[in-house]
């Protein structure tokens, strides 16, 4: 059933409506920025959840001294995104959840905008994304159908994204298959409902698997592009191989888990002819980077 409360009723009565969940690994400077401009439009009393996963640039120290009002948990160990997200849900006091990454900048009203959006659907919808923008305010494709082979397919051979063949950014609310795990918002009853992340997942396609799983129950996903964000994008990766290799261990357990045999044969043999083009021309170009990368994307197939 839809809620009916306003923000200002529910946050007087029982507490925070919304909680922010925030995970920071080594990303100082952009996690103090992205609690800058949530607090900067803050006008329904946020609560804020950030989790350190052992950093060693201060972030601790930093957070706890500039955002007093953040509910910080340090860690003594690098627990990734699902677990760590997992973690700070159990902590979380609002009935609404937005898992954000620490490299996102919010953009005028967009976390309230993203809730009205919410609220006004939620008897439909269960899962909500917003419009992420690069940093120079290009729209950054971040929805998109499910990983199908012809999905990945696109996505490995057919530049995907450039063709909105594997993710896009409408201009229109729309119902879709999966939104960036950057910005999500959703509730703890649907968190439940789902089971939480994967925590085998450590980073990327966590929020394929999860939305996946929801779908699977019934629970639809949805974009509102009048919630706007700016996300920098794999501000904690090291560098660009490791994202490659995040990728592709992601497509094989994710179709170890929900495909069948043949499609899981199939999807390897396109990560294998992926892995030798690629290493192929970091050989004959001599790019040191496509054959570090590749070289070891096939040993991981």
């Amino acid at each position: 059933m839809k809620n009916t409360f306003s923000v200002l009723e529910y946050t007087m009565a029982k507490g925070p409506v919304l909680s922010i969940l925030i995970i920071n690994y080594n990303t100082k400077k952009l996690t103090l920025e992205c609690l800058e401009s949530i607090y900067a439009f803050d006008t329904i009393g946020v609560e804020v959840l950030v989790l350190d996963n052992n950093s060693s640039d201060g972030s601790v120290s930093a957070i706890r001294t500039q955002f007093p009002k953040v509910r910080l948990f340090s860690k003594k160990q690098n627990l990734g995104f699902s677990k760590g997200n997992n973690f700070l849900l159990e902590q979380a006091k609002g009935v609404y959840v937005l898992f954000l990454n620490s490299d996102i900048k919010v953009l005028n009203n967009g976390i309230q905008n993203l809730l009205s959006c919410y609220q006004n659907n939620e008897k439909h919808v269960a899962f909500m994304g917003a419009k992420l923008f690069n940093a120079n305010m290009s729209p950054q494709p971040s929805c998109g159908p499910f990983y199908t082979l012809p999905v990945v397919f696109a996505a490995l051979f057919l530049r995907g994204d450039y063709w909105g063949l594997t993710r896009r950014s409408p201009n229109r609310f729309s119902v879709v298959d999966w939104v960036s795990g950057a910005c999500i918002m959703t509730t703890k009853r649907a968190m439940n409902t789902v089971g939480g992340f994967d925590e085998v997942i450590f980073m990327y396609m966590e929020e394929i698997d999860l939305l996946y799983r929801a779908r699977s129950k019934g629970l639809l996903t949805a974009f509102c592009p009048r919630a706007r964000f700016i996300h920098y994008g794999s501000a904690s990766s090291n560098g660009r191989t490791m994202p490659i290799l995040n990728v592709f261990s992601g497509f094989i357990y994710f179709y170890s888990k929900h495909y069948s045999k043949i499609e899981i044969f199939l999807l390897k043999g396109m990560l294998q002819l992926k892995a030798w083009v690629g290493y192929g021309i970091g050989t004959i170009t001599g790019n040191s980077y496509l054959k570090k990368t590749y070289g070891q994307a096939r040993r991981i197939i």
